[in-house]
């Protein structure tokens, strides 16, 4: 789980709500790419945006046990991700997503031979929901990251 905040300022306390939360579910929230909110809010690492994917191991050092991602959106980036050291790399977009930021969609097969000449573990994200994740089965991700499918019913 990701907890973008993107500068607001009930952050901390609204952070360290969820990180309370996610922690009694088993799950591991990251900060969206501000360690020193990680920290406050008692994260277990930080999600790099792919611009910032060059401070992965900064980002972990003094943290043992941090996990840190970086966002990508095409092979470069997914190698200048793993050479900084990052633990896994979100690769989007991958379907067509409303989001804003959102380019053109990779498509399943383009994001597919981008996982495989990856080098490490990659995630699949943009236009994600029960539909589209079944056109990945066989794509070597090693999972999913969803925003819209948390709100379709």
């Amino acid at each position: 789980m990701v907890f973008r905040a993107f500068g607001a300022p009930d952050a901390a306390p609204r952070g360290r709500r969820l990180a309370a939360i996610a922690r009694r579910r088993g799950l591991v929230m990251l900060a969206g790419a501000d360690p020193i909110l990680a920290r406050a809010i008692g994260a277990g690492g930080v999600h790099l945006p792919e611009r910032s994917s060059h401070l992965a191991a900064a980002t972990r050092l003094g943290r043992p046990g941090w996990i840190v991602t970086a966002a990508a959106h095409d092979a470069r980036a997914i190698r200048r991700a793993f050479a900084a050291g990052a633990d896994a790399v979100l690769v989007s977009p991958v379907f067509e997503s409303r989001s804003p930021s959102a380019g053109r969609p990779l498509g399943p097969t383009r994001f597919a031979a981008l996982v495989r000449a990856a080098g490490g573990p990659v995630y699949a994200l943009g236009g994600i929901n029960a539909a589209t994740a079944r056109r990945l089965l066989g794509s070597g991700a090693v999972g999913i990251a969803v925003v819209e499918a948390l709100l379709e019913r």
